[in-house]
């Protein structure tokens, strides 16, 4: 198979989710090589997923460093969307930013590694919450542009954390929880000058493609080790569960790699 750059795996929702692996060559179902040795190979060389041009360092997930600083979808709001200044008429990208952030977006509530708070574009909630391994999840508003979602979402990480515990996510074992009770107890945190509209979605729960959990989580990493083998046991959110340890394909977007099974 030709060498490729890593970029994060395409997941398709399905009972379990269906992961592919998306190459130079085309997409490789990963279902199917569960209980199988897969080895990926770093090359050595790190290529920006926008310019191609060779770097030695991969920046916000696969981009040099000079993209890093210019492109609309590597600024701080991009992580800091209450930060939005697309209304100043400042944003690195007009197109992008009225593509990406003027369009409507989901404040929702996800159980990954317990209760977490977030924001994501309305058309891509589903693949949120997959590349964040919520086992459920549930939308609590919409809103018209990315700002609004943002400001919201500040209101409420009073009350939820934003963030994934990664390693107890890939432990398994989490417990379900009352997403429509903890909607109605989000909604009620918003004050009444804040706008939007409510959802009244059922949760959605999600299943992985998973043979075993592991019961301690050892980290992969390519910069260290350029040959990763083992035997595929499992995959959620963006990480490849092996025997030998986990890694998290998304991390190294931009390295170039090539992929055996």
């Amino acid at each position: 198979m030709s060498p490729f750059l890593l970029r994060k795996m395409k997941a398709v929702y399905a009972e379990p989710v269906a992961y592919h692996l998306l190459t130079a060559d085309g997409e490789i179902p990963l279902n199917p090589l569960l209980g199988q040795k897969v080895k990926l190979t770093f090359t050595g060389r790190i290529l920006c997923l926008q310019c191609g041009r060779k770097t030695s360092k991969s920046y916000q997930q696969g981009y040099c460093f000079p993209c890093s600083q210019s492109l609309a979808q590597t600024d701080m709001c991009s992580v800091r969307p209450e930060r939005c200044h697309f209304h100043k008429g400042t944003c690195r990208d007009a197109e992008w930013g009225q593509a990406h952030c003027m369009i409507p977006h989901t404040i929702y509530l996800a159980n990954s590694s317990g209760l977490k708070i977030g924001i994501t574009r309305a058309y891509q909630r589903t693949t949120r919450w997959i590349d964040q391994g919520a086992i459920e999840a549930i939308p609590i508003a919409t809103v018209e542009k990315r700002l609004d979602a943002g400001v919201i979402e500040t209101m409420l990480k009073e009350y939820y954390p934003d963030q994934t515990n990664w390693r107890v996510m890939l432990k398994g074992a989490i417990p379900p929880l009352d997403l429509v009770a903890a909607r109605d107890e989000a909604l009620g945190y918003l004050p009444s000058t804040v706008q939007f509209k409510e959802a009244e979605d059922e949760p959605l729960a999600i299943s992985y493609p998973v043979l075993t959990y592991p019961s301690q989580v050892r980290s992969l990493n390519l910069d260290k080790q350029a040959e990763i083998e083992g035997t595929l046991q499992g995959i959620k959110g963006q990480y490849w569960i092996l025997d030998q340890g986990v890694i998290n394909l998304r991390s190294f977007s931009g390295y170039e790699v090539t992929f055996e099974s």
